[in-house]
């Protein structure tokens, strides 16, 4: 029998993605494939999973370079909850994460959280692909696999279910110690795991493209993007990392290409937001080579109507990085000429009014844009940006105030409110809206002193001190709950 490597265990348990190994087997079909199920409510129930997801997310906004822009973060979750919404037996809320990644993975875990790497958006050729992976992903949740795991380590190793759980934390947190964690931890019952993961990664393949399909996408996304991956190991000398701990053997990619053909065929327009979004996450990655973005968005700037407008909008974002701010507007000019109401390309001309200092116009362009888009969070966010940027500090505040009270997991939101409020020499709402990104970054003890500084500059028995020493009493019992995942 082959020895199960560390890195193979590592990724069963925290990553559970869409690479995985699956043993040789003729190809099933849908009627062939029963659901697994979703127990594992023994060892753990929907509000444990939803909580413990969200003190891992709390772990990985404070360890990992997420990235929180508003276009791609508005973008991503769209595109995931229109995959949600296709899905069934959801029984948590989703919420869709990119990490700034050169390598190809994504990964799901506790409480519908699903992160993405944006090397995603670098293989991936369209739409259709991208949606596979987040199907897959969705699937394991929507099947509670990693819980079922939990339950399954339970049982055969009861003293392990612990240290497996502390072991997953801690190498979101230190890569090298969960390692040494996770091997110690897992001896004596490794192989059933993997059995386990296995049935796992099948499951979620097959209800995955159900999922794509029902959406609206190409079923043939799946297999289409596992043989991306599986020419990676033939064009580059080096093996793409994720394969070392996720093999893509051949029968998994004609197991998927089959089961794609058992849907009917279908015509999937191209989608205008897949491009924007993939040449502006390409103008994020630091460390993209300047000569691949050019290469695509000059095969863009010869491919379709839609290509060549996300050629455009790319040149813009790249020009405005460099500071071209006249050139920039030149290139952009004609795209928002023609889609005046398009939020990719207001925000693109709103950094480029900001360079030029042109404050008043991108505020009125944003207004305008409000009124046709009630409370898009991009717009928002862009326009309290402008008013910090105008010196326009109480409205600024007031904005972020509503923001932060619709989107209070926005670290973006709480750090403009806290510049706001600084600009504006009040300290102690300065204070608390630093306490909130610390929270949200797991970091209890100094949200907590932060609020406690606030709530000393306050007047006695006011308004504001009270809401601060309840917003303490509320982290002082969350830190309690959380305390129990920490090893």
């Amino acid at each position: 029998m082959k020895k199960t490597s560390t890195k193979s265990l590592i990724a069963i348990l925290v990553s559970l993605t869409l690479f995985s190994n699956s043993p040789a087997r003729s190809v099933p079909t849908e009627e062939s494939l029963p659901d697994i199920g979703t127990t594992a409510a023994s060892t753990l129930s929907t509000n444990q999973e939803i909580e413990m997801g969200d003190f891992y997310i709390r772990k990985i906004r404070a360890e990992a370079p997420l990235i929180y822009d508003p276009l791609l973060t508005q973008y991503i979750n769209k595109l995931g909850q229109k995959l949600v919404n296709h899905a069934d037996a959801v029984k948590t809320p989703f919420h869709f994460y990119i990490v700034n990644n050169p390598n190809i993975n994504a990964y799901a875990f506790f409480g519908g959280n699903v992160v993405l790497h944006s090397a995603l958006f670098r293989y991936s050729r369209n739409e259709s692909e991208l949606a596979s992976v987040m199907a897959h992903e969705i699937s394991h949740v929507t099947q509670r696999h990693l819980a079922r795991m939990m339950e399954d380590t339970q049982r055969k190793a009861p003293l392990a279910w612990a240290g497996t759980l502390g072991s997953i934390l801690l190498l979101m947190a230190n890569p090298q110690a969960g390692m040494a964690a996770l091997s110690g931890t897992l001896a004596g019952f490794s192989q059933g795991m993997i059995s386990f993961t296995r049935e796992n990664e099948q499951e979620a393949d097959r209800i995955g493209m159900r999922i794509l399909s029902r959406a609206g996408f190409d079923p043939y996304g799946m297999p289409s993007f596992m043989q991306t991956l599986s020419e990676q190991t033939l064009h580059n000398s080096e093996i793409p990392e994720i394969l070392y701990t996720h093999p893509l053997p051949d029968n998994r990619l004609a197991d998927a290409r089959n089961r794609a053909n058992q849907y009917p065929k279908k015509s999937i327009p191209e989608s205008q937001e897949y491009l924007l979004a993939r040449v502006r996450i390409l103008t994020i990655e630091s460390t993209l080579e300047s000569a691949y973005i050019n290469d695509l968005l000059n095969q863009y700037s010869h491919g379709t109507s839609k290509e060549q407008i996300a050629a455009s909008y790319g040149r813009t974002l790249l020009l405005t990085k460099k500071r071209k701010y006249t050139e920039a507007r030149e290139v952009l000019t004609p795209l928002l000429n023609k889609q005046p109401d398009n939020i990719w390309f207001i925000d693109a001309m709103t950094d480029i009014d900001i360079g030029q200092a042109r404050y008043e116009q991108a505020i009125i362009r944003l207004q305008q844009a409000l009124q046709k888009h009630k409370n898009n969070p991009v717009l928002q966010i862009n326009l309290a940006n402008v008013y910090i940027e105008a010196k326009q500090y109480p409205k600024a505040s007031q904005l972020l105030f509503q923001y932060t009270f619709s989107h209070p997991d926005n670290l973006t939101g709480w750090s403009l409110m806290a510049e706001a409020a600084s600009k504006q020499g009040k300290r102690n709402e300065e204070l608390a809206a630093y306490a909130e990104t610390m929270a949200l970054q797991g970091q209890f003890d100094l949200a907590i002193n932060y609020l406690s500084q606030a709530s000393a500059l306050v007047k006695l028995n006011s308004y504001d001190q009270a809401r601060y020493d309840a917003r303490i009493d509320q982290l002082r019992k969350l830190q309690q709950r959380y305390s129990q995942y920490k090893k």
